[in-house]
């Protein structure tokens, strides 16, 4: 199995569902872009700031962008990205990825760093493909579980569950999961993501595409397929 596994798409693809399932079948380890700025995140007050590249960052602003559906400042959100990646290499921890990188910023720093810890070789990159109403519908009707942050899919089976079935706790919709900022979040997905799929295609990573308009377990499928090749 490769030691290190991206999963890129745009919201509501499944991207982190099939992360966490990948990670816990092989026993790697999830790192999820949106966990780690949400712990960074995590009661900021006003004046809360950060230094990256010489520049200085006010977290409370960056949080307002990432409630807003905007993609935040790419070297704050790398720079975090990167420190990471580097304590889970010294701890040898291989990875299931879930939502990095984010820019073109972030692949030409992430991409080359995960190379050299992990060798290129080890790294496979896949890309779900999923039209933009099936993400918007899709994006609009998830919820999480407030105690671990599963995420519901929405089903005739889920579509009244008020508590997580697996830990108990309320259901809870996220605040950037409405029709507006969705399409704002798929318009920077196209113009912001896409080009550092691009970028790992140029520079010869392992990048697969796979269809996302499909049940999570068809989903699954494919992507095991693809690791299995």
């Amino acid at each position: 199995m490769k030691k290190v596994i991206i999963i890129m798409g745009p919201p509501g693809s499944g991207k982190g569902t099939q992360s966490e399932i990948i990670a816990g079948k092989f026993g790697h380890y999830y790192l999820e872009s949106s966990k780690v700025i949400d712990a960074k995140l995590a009661g900021v007050l006003d004046n809360d700031s950060e230094e990256v590249e010489g520049k200085k960052y006010i977290l409370s602003e960056q949080k307002k962008k990432r409630e807003a559906g905007e993609i935040m400042a790419a070297e704050l959100v790398t720079s975090w990205m990167l420190n990471k990646v580097r304590d889970l290499s010294k701890d040898g921890e291989d990875l299931v990825v879930a939502g990095s990188p984010r820019t073109l910023y972030e692949a030409e720093r992430f991409m080359p760093l995960l190379a050299d810890l992990y060798g290129k070789e080890n790294i496979v990159v896949i890309s779900i493909d999923l039209p933009e109403e099936e993400a918007i519908f899709r994006s609009c009707h998830r919820r999480i579980c407030s105690l671990v942050r599963h995420p519901i899919l929405y089903y005739e089976e889920t579509k009244d569950l008020t508590v997580c079935p697996l830990d108990g706790s309320e259901l809870l919709t996220r605040k950037d999961d409405n029709t507006k900022t969705v399409k704002i979040r798929m318009e920077k997905y196209r113009k912001e993501t896409l080009p550092g799929l691009e970028y790992c295609k140029k520079e010869g990573y392992n990048v697969k595409e796979v269809k996302g308009k499909q049940t999570p377990a068809e989903l699954h499928e494919d992507i095991l397929k693809v690791l299995n090749d």
